[in-house]
């Protein structure tokens, strides 16, 4: 038996279930995302460490409910706090970049 899937690219993916980069719902999905990972990421890097929210939270200065709002993409999170998670907490440097 043979599939007739059509494999489509996942970025017309994205257009057709979202909009075009620049259209409000698409920007929403993307602003989505991006917190999404940058969550996941913080708690690959505390759990590669060995650490419970509550030991991150006690090195960078800030509460288990925090990190945990973080991890699970439920916060929005400051520029400094984050900096702060990250050089005091987890022993790395923040590098940023800008797409246009």
């Amino acid at each position: 038996m043979t599939s007739k899937t059509k494999i489509v690219d996942f970025d017309d993916h994205l257009d057709k279930e979202y909009g075009e980069r620049g259209t409000e719902k698409r920007e929403t999905f993307e602003e989505g995302f991006e917190a999404f990972k940058l969550g996941a990421m913080l708690q690959e890097l505390r759990k590669d460490q060995g650490m419970t929210q509550q030991q991150l939270a006690e090195k960078c200065g800030t509460t288990k409910t925090y990190i945990s709002r973080i991890e699970n993409n439920a916060s929005d999170i400051r520029l400094s706090t984050l900096m702060r998670i990250i050089k005091e907490g987890l022993g790395g440097h923040l590098r940023l970049t800008v797409e246009k």
